[in-house]
């Protein structure tokens, strides 16, 4: 009921009116469960034994994304989660194929093109043939847990400590993060155990608000260039990492639906993998300083008004282009005035210690969210999608309805997009309600 209620499906309750429950009830069986567990956590046999007697296709998106998420949390979810997808596919007798959504991201720092392939994850396969990761990471988070557990440590420094150690092991492995090192973790898992199961991973890149459908501009939360709109919109962002020349790659979530929906019905019974990356890089991009310029125009001639009633005028911020100048910048501007007041507030018996606390926390966060989304900012690859080409080109040949599924990026004209549909959706469905 929580899905049904939000204005996603407004469009459907338009046109089904008094009956749109019922229509609902004869399309969707919720079953309570969770990834996390063996048998998807569904306890009662004679459901599973009906489930694994009647499915035929399984999409997995289940998925936490939270760039930092606490380690333990994103492993049982992104990694140990696809093993439990597996092993209930495995007791599907009229399985005829399994779709696991993933993230172009698992490449990590790669530039340059990026094949529609498990390369990126070359290096950890070969490891993964002299000990099994999975059983290293998993004792390495409980113990990890336990010596939390032995110090009495609060549920606050618990969060904390997990977190950073997420981004420890990640990084160990060449991951910028935890989001993206457990999705690939959880690939790694696929290719190890599928066995002969017919299995596709969809690969999305930065997902966006809707294209057209249901309507154009639903989002729901802050996506990577969302949290920078709508710092910068609030004045909150006065100084940006990106590279201008570089190329941000985000598509529409319902182009992505879309492409799930026709994968599914194009490779019915596959007899291999396929991997799809489903991304605007490759044909249709659009470099940081188009949408730079276009969030400038787009909030100079509509500002965000503040809590007060006032208009929030914005400039054009300053630019720093690799983190190396960032930096510096930042310790220049901020981090060398705090150490001064760090002392004077040492002098003046911890007179101004509040205003200390205050802008160092400030200070902490405010870094933390660019070294999170720094390898997006800064990323220099392009995303080869010949396989999801050829799938389009397949389904203009070969299914009626296939121009009610759309997902060409070459049909987004950017400024139109960006300026009408994007930042007026994410205003409308995100910022205003909170």
């Amino acid at each position: 009921s929580q899905i049904i209620e939000k204005e996603l499906f407004s469009v459907l309750k338009e046109e089904w009116g008094t009956e749109f429950d019922s229509f609902i009830a004869n399309k969707v069986v919720a079953i309570p469960g969770d990834v996390v567990s063996e048998d998807l956590g569904v306890k009662e046999f004679k459901l599973r034994e009906e489930m694994c007697g009647e499915i035929e296709i399984i999409l997995n998106s289940a998925g936490t994304t939270n760039f930092d998420e606490r380690y333990d949390i994103a492993l049982s979810v992104n990694t140990f989660g696809v093993q439990h997808v597996l092993s209930t596919a495995k007791k599907c007798l009229k399985l005829e194929i399994l779709l696991h959504v993933s993230t172009a991201y698992v490449c990590g720092r790669k530039e340059g093109l990026i094949l529609e392939d498990s390369s990126c994850m070359d290096e950890m396969v070969k490891e993964t043939a002299k000990f099994d990761f999975k059983a290293l990471e998993k004792n390495l988070v409980e113990e990890k847990l336990k010596e939390l557990e032995a110090e009495n440590a609060t549920e606050e420094v618990i969060t904390t400590t997990m977190k950073d150690f997420g981004i420890e092991r990640s990084k160990s492995y060449g991951w910028p993060n935890t989001y993206v090192f457990t999705k690939a973790m959880g690939e790694i898992v696929i290719e190890h155990s599928k066995g002969n199961l017919p299995v596709l991973i969809l690969r999305p890149t930065v997902v966006t608000s809707t294209y057209k459908e249901p309507f154009p501009g639903w989002v729901q939360g802050f996506r990577t260039i969302d949290s920078v709109i709508a710092g910068y919109c609030k004045g909150k962002l006065t100084c940006l990492l990106f590279d201008p020349t570089s190329v941000f790659d985000m598509i529409p979530v319902d182009m992505v639906v879309n492409s799930i929906i026709i994968a599914l019905v194009a490779n019915a019974k596959c007899s291999s993998t396929i991997i799809y990356h489903v991304g605007t890089s490759s044909k249709n991009p659009i470099i940081f300083s188009r949408i730079h310029n276009f969030i400038f125009r787009y909030f100079t001639k509509d500002p965000w008004i503040n809590k007060d009633g006032i208009p929030v005028k914005v400039g054009k911020g300053t630019v720093f282009k690799n983190m190396a100048t960032f930096h510096m910048y930042m310790q220049f501007r901020f981090m060398l005035p705090l150490e001064g007041l760090k002392f004077v507030n040492q002098v003046f018996g911890h007179y101004f210690q509040d205003m200390y606390l205050n802008y160092n926390q400030k200070l902490k966060l405010a870094m933390r969210l660019v070294e999170l989304y720094e390898p997006y900012m800064l990323f220099k690859g392009i995303f080869d999608d010949s396989n999801t080409e050829k799938l389009r080109m397949m389904a203009r040949e070969s299914f009626v309805e296939a121009e009610s599924f759309g997902f060409d990026p070459r049909c987004i004209d950017w400024e139109d997009y960006i300026m009408k549909t994007h930042i007026p959706g994410l205003k409308k469905h995100v910022m205003m309600k909170r």
